[in-house]
């Protein structure tokens, strides 16, 4: 039987178009599989300053994601927003008010949906352990046994007179700028307490409560997160009691939501934040400080054991700087080679990278812990600088929040024409920042740098990190030299062909051997062709 052309075209086209959709999601559910996270950690009060009072502002980092989408950034993690005396934003007097400093509500949704509209994501953090005593529920409860709130901050007597300490025993806080405030624990086991965190979290994931996330942070950094809160023995059990009913609560109204927690001993994997808290990515606080020693054994030993006691669907978020540490490059007296491989290391080691602002250039910043005289906010001011965004330091824009206000400034690492800037680096292919760039796009175009698991492999070189990262279809081996000389190396590849894919081409390969002569400080990338 013959059948009319027309219709056979319109069979041809409908009856293969749910072939054609299925193909498309099938593409599409791969690219959202291995789409890749970087976070960029800023601290925003000294990233961009719009209008001119020398705060960086939310205004001001919408205006700069052209920057950070050129970078490779995908997600923004900011520092507390809420309103507090102390510079830095921790220690709340009101968690539902934006410091003013930083912009309006509609300055703050601006700039969320700016984000969501490129295709990347907002996550706030947030510490509601502590109240400092200008919070409502401080003042009304001070020496009122009867006030509504004497149950949600803790007393250490009956009278509520003395207040219990917080973090490092502390009953109160100097601020770089004199102010000086008491502050105190919250009972985070209180009923009301819970409630009130359920609903706070809640607002930022949907601020108009539609329904529709496109307004909403895209998750949470839980700060100073502990099961026995500052392990005084009397919030205890506080995963169960507290942060799971939280966390069960959110992703109850965004099951997407991504929570990372801080967990408080540094020196632990934060391995039962992820089994008993229920949260998905902790810091790889050992990694970080591995890199650090530019020890091969440590960095390799410590990488060994945080991604084998990861689980499967957790991760470690990766990162060599944040807000309370000095900065990499002092840490490594500014040579430029080991800032790169610290770079390689961030980006290619696993997890989920995470880039705090200025890193990238390379700024500078050291502890005055103990030069003020005991703990002051202004002790990190060092490592909290103005982004660098000109080679001339006195420009518009520059967020110097802390101008003329201590040691601290006559000191200060921002000067002008140091290389220690954005406009310095950018048309340079062997600056730092390029360097940046060049080790995301890696990751862009080769998925199994973005979740391919970890595997150490041994050399004979003291001074070679060497890993596999493999997935279902590709593998890859990483060759970072941690040494001012070159090096030459010699591994077996047993199966497969060895193809540079980053790095300068300094090897062969003959009878499964792989001979390379790694440059100092040099960073190879080899995908194993089957």
């Amino acid at each position: 039987m013959k059948m009319n052309k027309s219709l056979v075209l319109l069979f041809l086209v409908f009856g293969c178009l749910p072939l054609l959709i299925g193909c498309n999601n099938k593409k599409q559910q791969d690219r959202e599989n291995i789409k890749d996270e970087i976070i960029y950690h800023v601290f925003q009060r000294s990233f961009y300053d719009s209008n001119g009072d020398q705060n960086g502002d939310l205004a001001g980092l919408e205006q700069k994601l052209d920057y950070l989408q050129n970078l490779g950034i995908t997600s923004i993690l900011l520092t507390p927003l809420y309103e507090s005396v102390y510079y830095h934003n921790y220690y709340s007097s009101d968690f539902k008010k934006i410091d003013s400093t930083y912009g309006s509500k509609e300055e703050y949704l601006s700039l969320v949906k700016s984000l969501h509209k490129r295709g990347m994501k907002l996550y706030m953090d947030m510490e509601t352990q502590y109240v400092t005593e200008d919070h409502p529920w401080y003042k009304d409860s001070y020496g009122n046994p009867k006030s509504p709130y004497s149950d949600y901050i803790l007393y250490d007597d009956k009278e509520q007179l003395k207040p219990s300490t917080i973090v490092f025993d502390l009953y109160d806080l100097k601020g770089y700028d004199g102010q000086r405030r008491k502050i105190t624990t919250v009972n985070l086991l209180n009923k009301e307490v819970i409630q009130y965190n359920k609903d706070l979290f809640a607002y930022w994931l949907d601020p108009n409560q539609d329904g529709s996330f496109d307004d909403g942070v895209d998750g949470f950094r839980l700060d100073h997160m502990m099961d026995d809160l500052d392990n005084k023995g009397r919030l205890t059990n506080l995963f169960r009691d507290f942060w799971v009913p939280l966390i069960d609560s959110l992703k109850s109204i965004n099951p997407k939501v991504h929570i990372m927690a801080e967990q408080a001993d540094w020196g632990s994997y934060g391995i039962d934040y992820l089994t008993e808290a229920k949260v998905d990515w902790v810091f790889g606080f050992r990694i970080q400080q591995a890199i650090r020693t530019m020890d091969k054994e440590k960095i390799m030993a410590f990488a060994d054991t945080t991604f084998q006691r990861t689980p499967k669907g957790s991760n470690q978020v990766i990162f060599i700087e944040n807000h309370d540490i000095p900065r990499f490059s002092t840490a490594v007296k500014q040579v430029k080679g080991k800032e790169k491989v610290g770079a390689a290391l961030n980006l290619l080691i696993g997890g989920i990278p995470s880039i705090y602002y200025g890193q990238e250039i390379g700024m500078l910043g050291d502890s005055f812990f103990g030069k003020y005289g005991g703990i002051t906010d202004a002790n990190e001011i060092p490592y909290r600088e103005a982004f660098e965004w000109n080679k001339n330091k006195d420009t518009p824009g520059m967020a110097f929040w802390y101008k003329n206000s201590g040691p601290w400034w006559g000191t200060t690492t921002v000067k002008s024409n140091d290389g220690i800037s954005v406009e310095e680096q950018e048309n340079d292919p062997n600056s730092l920042l390029n360097t940046y760039k060049a080790l995301i796009k890696l990751r862009k175009d080769n998925a199994v740098l973005i979740n391919g698991g970890y595997e150490s492999i041994p050399n004979q070189s003291k001074d070679i990190v060497s890993f596999y990262r493999e997935n279902e279809k590709d593998k890859v081996l990483v060759l970072i030299n941690l040494s001012s000389e070159k090096e030459e190396l010699e591994l077996s590849i047993e199966i497969g062909e060895p193809n540079l894919i980053f790095g300068e081409k300094n090897g062969t390969f003959k009878n499964k051997k792989l001979s390379i002569e790694l440059p100092a400080y040099g960073t190879q990338v080899w995908k194993i062709i089957p």
